[in-house]
């Protein structure tokens, strides 16, 4: 039976600000290097191991990973970074906090721009502060100026079936460290969430979802490993 575990970054600083954070890089806090930390010890402690990691282009997510894997003693495990693991594009809103948004904007729409399945947020201006265009590590990548949830699974799945489902299917243990929309993009897949309940899914920060997968990698079982 294949291992699956997927966890959200821990908290970052902009989580804790309550900003709009999108592609933007951020770190994660003390609470969220904490969070990282206690999901590693409990892997380790539910004698969880793997073979494969995956993660995003993003310090949150790389840097909780490392840290989960330092508590298991597993930094020498085969890590692959992809752009395709990011978190959503927030566009325009892109850091901007969220209760001033509403307040300028109407939390009705606000609402709309963040958790419609396919209506994105307005696009992100040339030369905003936050364009990533000359970032390096995304230099031959067509930066999206704003996605929709829609628009973010359409490009994680391909990555899904292309270089995860594969390792899977070869025997291998794996657990990807991605955000909050990545991982719904990921978790709408495997239990085949409608599309008007996805959006409504939250995921915690540093909370290790199991996934028991039949050899076809259709879901058997999801579960949060702190409830077992």
């Amino acid at each position: 039976m294949p291992t699956l575990v997927l966890i959200r970054h821990g908290q970052s600083a902009w989580n804790l600000e309550n900003r709009f954070t999108g592609w933007w890089d951020v770190d994660v806090t003390e609470k969220g290097a904490a969070e990282a930390k206690a999901a590693g010890a409990l892997m380790r402690d539910k004698g969880l191991d793997f073979d494969a990691c995956f993660t995003s282009l993003q310090k949150r997510a790389i840097k909780t990973l490392n840290l989960a894997l330092e508590e298991m003693d597993r930094l020498w495990l085969p890590v692959e970074k992809d752009w395709r693991l990011n978190e959503r594009h927030y566009g325009g809103l892109t850091g901007l906090d969220k209760a001033e948004t509403a307040a300028k904007h109407g939390e009705d729409q606000v609402k709309i721009w963040r958790r419609s399945f396919d209506i994105p947020p307005p696009p992100m201006e040339a030369g905003s502060e936050f364009d990533l265009s000359k970032d390096r590590r995304y230099a031959g990548i067509a930066i999206p100026a704003t996605e929709s949830l829609k628009d973010t699974i359409a490009r994680v799945l391909p990555y899904w079936e292309g270089r995860i489902a594969p390792e899977l299917k070869a025997g291998k243990r794996v657990l990807i460290s991605a955000h909050g929309n990545s991982l719904r993009a990921l978790v709408k897949h495997l239990s085949n969430i409608p599309d008007d309940e996805i959006t409504g899914l939250e995921i915690p920060t540093g909370q290790p979802i199991v996934y028991e997968l039949a050899d076809d990698l259709s879901a058997k079982d999801r579960y949060y490993l702190s409830e077992r």
